[in-house]
């Protein structure tokens, strides 16, 4: 963070200062919520939370090198003490990002939101220094905390904003401002929370309302390929920018194909010229993600050349997220276990089928959480899909919604044991080991809440070192 005072964040929050004998000291480590994360100059967040209360290591974070702590009460070290703390936090991310004049690059959508953040920053910090939402952290406490970690050394400051309703990214977008907001697409994730599709749409477009005008500097990058994000352009002052496979998309993808590995290669076309991309990344649906970066990074002054070698360098930044390894036995694994929903294990088996031509495929799936009355049509139809694009095998891993997977893959026309249902991740691991044979390519997939990341590192762990039980 920028070195502030304590005396200024007092201010900044509106907070009062308790054990402070030197109000004039400066913040000048990160903010951090974690008490394992302090560092000399820290300001540490104490949030009270289910299991945990902040408070509580107050004494433990000073002592390891914190200036202060932003609490609710007093601690008895020093402390900024205010009547919300996650108000106040966001009170001193706004104060941090207009005072430091970066430019701010806002995303949000349905489904690849983590994985296009992932590859604007890579484009982005070869032009200039860039900041950017680690992981998923996208909620009102992850965001000004990333906000908080820019300097001002940085030049680009790219924020994932999520949302479970109406009014969260209008309240996100108000503690950092963007100039650059850019809508992936509308899809069915947390469908159950929101009401319906209609619903995420007017919920996602807060983000183009947001942005300054045309004449200001606004952009708003929106898919040209979903009717539902191509519709917000009515809803913003900004400059529009389309992005897809459309022909009308300023920015869009050509000639797309997938190489012997599974990995997107096409021809990018930008108003200033066109060059062609092969990513390390693995699926289809990454052309997508690429093209909406390819947009950002146009507007913001980067050359279509510099944009096509970045976009095909670029990796995965954040874990669980089609991460493909290769056991020494010629056993692939991909975990994709960070979470689904419909759009996301529809990508997620057509790369499986494209990474696996020529070899046996399996697909380990778990439960999509938040589908409200659409789980199980949702379930039924991604086990259909699987049989329709000849996953060797299906192991649906869980309760109820496991079972409709199955069944949809039963159904469909699968027979003998090619589906299988399964009590839990332990069983999946139990299965896979037995029948597992070189060559072999594994999916692993489900919502966060499952935890089928366990099949994953267990099958990897077994493959390197013998017998490992998934926890």
């Amino acid at each position: 963070m920028i070195a502030l005072s304590l005396a200024e964040i007092a201010a900044v929050v509106g907070g009062q200062t308790y054990d402070i004998p030197d109000p004039s000291v400066e913040v000048t480590g990160p903010v951090v919520r974690d008490s394992r994360e302090v560092e000399p100059g820290s300001l540490f967040v104490a949030f009270v939370g289910e299991r945990v209360d902040g408070h509580d290591y107050a004494a433990a974070v000073v002592e390891a090198g914190a200036a202060a702590v932003l609490a609710s009460r007093p601690v008895g070290v020093p402390a900024i003490v205010v009547d919300d703390v996650q108000a106040a936090l966001g009170a001193l991310a706004r104060h941090v990002v207009h005072k430091l004049g970066t430019t701010l690059v806002a995303l949000t959508g349905s489904a690849g939101k983590t994985s296009t953040k992932d590859l604007i920053a890579q484009v982005l910090r070869r032009k200039a220094p860039t900041v950017f939402t680690p992981g998923s952290l996208n909620n009102e406490i992850g965001l000004p905390l990333t906000a908080l970690s820019a300097t001002e050394e940085t030049r680009f400051l790219v924020l994932e904003m999520g949302a479970r309703g109406l009014g969260h990214i209008r309240y996100l977008t108000d503690l950092t401002p963007p100039r650059v907001g850019l809508v992936l697409n509308v899809g069915t994730a947390h469908i159950g929370e929101f009401g319906g599709r209609e619903q995420i749409a007017q919920a996602k477009g807060e983000l183009v309302e947001s942005l300054p005008a045309a004449s200001d500097g606004g952009v708003a990058i929106l898919n040209a390929d979903d009717p539902l994000v191509r519709a917000m352009s009515s809803r913003t002052k900004a400059k529009v920018v389309l992005f897809g496979e459309s022909g009308e998309a300023d920015v869009r993808a050509e000639n797309v194909r997938l190489t012997d590995s599974g990995q997107p290669s096409f021809s990018l076309h930008t108003p200033s010229g066109c060059s062609d991309v092969t990513m390390r990344l693995y699926g289809e649906h990454h052309v997508s993600n690429a093209l909406a970066a390819a947009a950002v990074a146009h507007e913001l002054g980067m050359s279509v050349t510099e944009i096509a070698t970045a976009l095909s360098e670029a990796g995965s930044l954040s874990r669980w997220r089609m991460e493909v390894t290769e056991r020494p036995d010629g056993v692939t694994i991909v975990n994709d276990a960070y979470n689904a929903n419909p759009e996301s294990m529809r990508v997620a088996l057509r790369a499986l089928a494209a990474m696996g031509k020529g070899r046996r495929t399996w697909a380990v799936l778990g439960k999509m959480a938040e589908l409200g009355d659409e789980a199980l049509a949702e379930h039924d139809a991604v086990g259909r899909l699987a049989v329709r694009l000849n996953v060797s095998k299906l192991v649906a891993v869980g309760g109820r919604e496991a079972a409709w997977l199955q069944l949809g893959a039963y159904n469909e026309g699968s027979w003998g044991e090619e589906s299988v249902h399964v009590s839990d991740a332990q069983a999946a691991v139990d299965l896979l080991r037995s029948e597992l044979r070189p060559g072999d390519v594994v999916l692993v997939k489900a919502s966060r809440s499952v935890g089928l990341e366990s099949v994953a590192q267990a099958l990897l762990a077994t493959g390197a070192e013998g017998e490992v039980s998934a926890r």
